[in-house]
This record gives C-alpha cells, structure tokens and sequence, in this order.
C-alpha cells in the first residue's frame, strides 16, 4: 500500500503554449481510501486536473503519482476514469444491444459486479445503444466503467444525467465499495444534494488554483452546526468565487459578464439586424 494513491507536486498547465495556465501551482496528497469531492465554479480547472490524472493530457515540469506511479511513464492499473464526453463518441451509439456492448468490453469477466451494477442502475440488457436517452446511455457507461474493480476512481460530472433515486443508490454502491476495498475517489461535481455523507474530503478550486486543499469532512463547523451542510458550504464558496472573479475584473478593467446596460451607441451587427429584422 502507497503513502498516498494521488499524489501531485508543482503542477502548472496550459492547454497552449503561452496562454495563462489553467491550473497553476497544483499540490495533492491524497490517502488510499479516501472520497474526495472538488467544488469550483465552471473553468475551475476541475476537468483538467482529473484529465492529467487519468494521463489523457501530458505534463513534463511536474511530479504526478497515482498509485505511487508516474502516471505518464509508468502507468498504474487499477484506474478508472469516467467523463462526460463518452456518450458523445458514435462508437457507443451504434445499433448494438447493451448485453452484446458490455460483453463486448469484458463483462462476461465480471459478472458479480456486472450484475449488481446493471441492478442499482435499473439497465435493460435489451436496450439497443443508438435508440435510448443520454440519461440511460449514461447508466450504460457507468456499468461498463465500473463493473472491474478499480483502485483509483476519477469522476467528471458523470451522475449529472441521471434521475434522483439511481444517483442515490450508485453514491451508496461507491461509498461501500470505496469503504469496503480501501479503494480512492476523486469526484468533480456541481450537484451536492444527497451528498453530504459522501465524502472523506472536501477541496475548493478557483482559477486552477486550490483556495481550500483537501480538508477532512465533515468539518468542525458542520459537526458543531448540523444546518452546515456540504451544499450550504458549496454555495458558500462559489459566491466568494464570484465576488472574487468581480473584484479581478474591476481592478485590471477588463471587461465583465453579463449585460453591459452602459452601451448607449449600438454596434455595427445591432445596425445590421435592426434593418433586416423580420420578427416585426
């Protein structure tokens, strides 16, 4: 057993030579074992890191470990990366029944989890790939990337599609298993309803920077205030993003989101679409 399954030292990116870093200075210790929620904003910088994790982005001035390995020459197994742009790939959205497609990737190797997976997700073997929702191609995904025992899970948004009750009981199955195996969670969210006794770990990120490193939850307060909760801190943090994103943008004058009410001249496409406006 490694000190820590993740371990990050230094990491600064950009997703383009000279453009301003997406994540800047990232430092991450994190124990086998443990469940690890990220809290930011959308552009936070959540994507990437678990990206660079999963070794699907590469980095060269900065030491990054998963499982005690270097995850981009020396890379460990055991690793289980789920994102959102699966259901969009056309390969899983062929004319192919679910029972063939997950057979296909090995479940006939795993037919124990397989099953109680395709239970807790309420899958219909049956179903035919290209002829069902995105919300039902996502239960698929998730059957099909969790059905192998994993050491080290990586989440991106992944229960985003799926209805209330199936999300609640595939939590449950994560938390057993993680508990259950000693097995390690980082998960990227933006929904923490029903998520409060989830996680070990608690970390806030802004600007591809950590303006909370991973902390132990619940914390203190929350132990000492049971109306503080994981999503009332959640909500917490993202508006202290928000004032800080604000305050940036009126010190260095750039310019900011949302309605621009001080433009009194219109612009040259309002002249444009004013006079071939047909909607009068």
């Amino acid at each position: 057993m490694h000190e820590y399954a993740i371990s990050v030292d230094g990491l600064t990116y950009s997703h383009n030579p000279g453009s301003p870093p997406s994540l800047l200075n990232i430092s991450l210790h994190l124990p086998p074992g443990s469940r690890t929620l990220l809290v930011g904003a959308n552009g936070a910088g959540k994507s990437t890191l678990l990206q660079i994790l999963a070794g699907k982005r590469l980095v060269k001035n900065a030491d990054v470990r998963v499982k005690g390995k270097d995850v981009f020459r020396d890379s460990p197994d055991g690793v289980t990366f789920l994102g959102t742009e699966w259901a969009m790939n056309p390969v899983v959205r062929g004319d192919i029944t679910v029972s063939a497609f997950l057979d296909s990737v090995g479940g006939y190797r795993h037919k124990e989890r397989r099953d109680q997976l395709l239970d807790i997700l309420d899958v219909d073997l049956d179903w035919r790939m290209h002829a069902i929702s995105d919300g039902e191609r996502r239960r698929v995904q998730l059957c099909m990337g969790l059905m192998a025992p994993w050491d080290v899970l990586l989440l991106d948004e992944v229960t985003v599609d799926l209805d209330v009750l199936v999300r609640d009981e595939l939590l449950t199955f994560l938390r057993n298993d993680s508990t259950t195996r000693g097995a390690t969670i980082l998960y990227a969210t933006h929904i923490f309803d029903g998520l409060n006794s989830f996680p070990t770990h608690v970390a806030h990120m802004h600007h591809g920077y950590f303006v909370t490193k991973p902390m132990p939850w619940p914390c203190v307060s929350s132990a000492d205030s049971p109306s503080i909760n994981l999503y009332h801190t959640a909500l917490s943090w993202l508006k202290e993003d928000r004032e800080r994103r604000r305050e940036s943008e009126r010190m260095f004058d750039n310019k900011t989101r949302g309605a621009r009410r001080n433009e009194t001249v219109p612009t040259d496409s309002e002249t444009f679409y004013r006079k071939y406006d047909y909607s009068h």
